[in-house]
């Protein structure tokens, strides 16, 4: 038994160990690659240091052009649906179980 979990700690050990290396970008010729920012593209500070489409995929992803284009369309149904049907819950809130907290988020709307 102490046999056996000596071997699963040398292995765990192995592994932790040979993750945490510091493995460097090359490029075919050997030679070091520098990253285009020490900063994370999903850090907000990051647009102050760094060029955040050099650090971006090339090819986007094909969803975010539609959601650029249906955008109109959701702010038009907010504007046409949701709200007009707050104001209507908000006068009658025994009616439509219209809390405190609904209240709140609404008035929290730009």
């Amino acid at each position: 038994m102490k046999t056996t979990a000596l071997a699963v700690g040398a292995l765990l050990l192995t592994v932790i160990a040979g993750c945490a290396a510091n493995r460097q970008t090359v490029d075919a010729s050997g030679e070091y690659v520098a990253p285009a920012s020490i900063y994370s593209v999903m850090d907000s500070t990051s647009l102050v240091y760094t060029d955040v489409a050099a650090g971006a995929p090339l090819n986007d992803h094909p969803l975010r052009w539609t959601a650029f284009v249906l955008y109109p369309a959701g702010q038009g149904v907010d504007y046409a649906v949701n709200r007009p049907l707050y104001g209507l819950s908000g006068k009658m809130p025994y009616l439509f179980g219209y809390t405190s907290e609904d209240s709140m988020l609404d008035n929290q709307r730009r």
